[in-house]
């Protein structure tokens, strides 16, 4: 039987991403996907927000996709655009860019990082006990791991197998989404329910339209988006050449646990919601930032099981949030007179800066805050991407998470912090910085003398020029000291 730390099943960009972190901690981590290759045919997530271009840059690899993508304002609250480029970030912006592309960028990084991935084989079960579990696969054999991490979409054996409970609401509305070519070019822009674009590149167009069926058993046909088409314009313009087609459904639902013993979830596999706003494969890709570097400690045994808890804790609040804003932008572009009269009221209130910034940062995943306690408003929220003087030059605080290691970042003169039993574990910089200290929404904030970063970038402790916490903040997130 093969042996691994630590099984994927999925390798999407949530799966992909998770194996990444885990390498980057030199964990033992295979991926387990049921497809020979990413499917190019199929029209899904198209672009990154902020906070996601944000944790990218965390790792180096930021660069990578906004050569491929295209640096733009897709911010929107149920087709409501959302401008975020007065926002405190250097990526103060989203990036139309494919899904395809992006899980060809993020399978580079992993193949690079020496990560295997097993292809054309799925999990179908598992059995767990104390010391580990034990995992069958589609042809027969099995992998014994010491933990199993269920990357694998909406449908997830993992889950299913895990009775996790899934609970939610079911489907209401149906939409279908083809790339197609036109005898008679459209009227590009929104509709009530959807809307009709350019397609990347060449003549082709993009139509994402609502359906009068929302039960589907088969991809959109030609004949559907004719009928869609006549539908919301009257005429289907001369339709055809079908291609990148999907369907999509308000289907809206939350596994109950983000974890069952050595079993965790993680993206679609533990929330599912339309897709409007584009927050699914962002809020899978931060999953699996948040659980990557817990996870590693604890099988490294650096740190407890119970850490891995706070992969629940944490993100199970932001998947609810997600879940509830994508059924009210579902109700903001449904057709109707009083939709349409809801969602003049909201574009008139999202003009305004204050509801504008609240719901972009939301949106963006710029206003993520964890709930660490009282204290200053850093604690539990993304650290900025400062410019920072040190020894060794000068230096951007997220090129300090490459190696996805927590940084202790000093600010003092005189240092007062002592964290030698960490040194093997936790990056201790002096630096020196200047300038304003300022947050999505909050605006500006107090300068701290010293914080704690996480590997997914978040605060965990906040200096006043002692260091009191400190020890209880390093020994909570990672481990007792040597």
């Amino acid at each position: 039987m093969a042996k691994h730390a630590v099984v994927i099943a999925g390798g999407g960009p949530t799966g992909m991403m998770l194996a990444a972190e885990l390498a980057l901690a030199q964990v033992d981590v295979v991926i387990v996907e049921r497809r020979a290759i990413p499917d190019p045919d199929r029209s899904r997530a198209g672009g990154l927000h902020a906070r996601t271009i944000e944790v990218l840059d965390q790792r180096g690899v930021a660069d990578r996709f906004l050569e491929e993508g295209k640096a733009m304002q897709i911010q929107g609250f149920g087709r409501i655009p959302l401008d975020i480029s007065d926002f405190p970030s250097r990526h103060n912006y989203g990036l139309a860019l494919q899904q395809i592309q992006t899980e060809r960028l993020l399978a580079t990084w992993v193949q690079e990082l020496g990560v295997p991935t097993t292809r054309e084989r799925e999990v179908t079960g598992f059995t767990q006990d104390d010391a580990g579990v034990d995992v069958a696969l589609s042809d027969g054999t099995s992998i014994r791991a010491d933990y199993l991490v269920g990357c694998d979409g909406g449908r997830s054996v993992i889950r299913k197998a895990a009775d996790i409970e899934f609970a939610g609401w079911d489907p209401s509305t149906s939409w279908l989404m083809a790339e197609v070519e036109m005898v008679e070019k459209p009227e590009f822009g929104l509709r009530p329910g959807g809307g009709i674009g350019p397609a990347e590149g060449g003549d082709r167009i993009r139509v994402v339209l609502t359906e009068r069926q929302v039960e589907h058993t088969s991809e959109p046909t030609l004949q559907d988006v004719s009928e869609a088409l006549i539908a919301a314009d009257g005429t289907d313009y001369g339709v055809h050449s079908l291609s990148g087609t999907s369907r999509f459904t308000d289907n809206t639902r939350q596994a109950a646990s983000y974890r069952k013993g050595r079993i965790l979830l993680a993206g679609d596999a533990a929330h599912v919601h339309p897709p409007l706003g584009g927050q699914g494969l962002n809020t899978g890709v931060q999953d699996a930032v948040n659980l990557g570097w817990k996870l590693a400690q604890v099988v490294k045994k650096t740190s407890p099981q119970s850490l891995l808890d706070t992969y629940h804790d944490e993100r199970h609040p932001v998947g609810a949030r997600v879940l509830q804003n994508t059924m009210a932008q579902v109700a903001l572009t449904s057709p109707g007179d009083r939709h349409q009269a809801l969602r003049n009221t909201m574009t008139e209130l999202l003009s305004m800066d204050e509801p504008r910034q609240s719901i972009a940062a939301m949106m963006s995943g710029l206003d993520i805050h964890y709930d660490f306690g009282p204290g200053h408003p850093l604690l539990g929220r993304r650290m900025p991407d400062l410019d920072i003087a040190t020894a060794d030059g000068p230096l951007r605080v997220y090129e300090l998470l490459h190696g996805a290691k927590p940084v202790l970042l000093n600010l003092d003169q005189p240092r007062v912090l002592d964290i030698t039993p960490w040194t093997d574990r936790v990056q201790l910089i002096d630096a020196e910085y200047g300038g304003p200290w300022e947050l999505p929404v909050l605006g500006s904030v107090s300068a701290p003398v010293a914080v704690v970063i996480r590997p997914d970038g978040y605060v965990a402790w906040v200096g006043d020029g002692t260091d009191t916490g400190l020890r209880d903040a390093m020994t909570t997130w990672f481990g007792g000291g040597n």
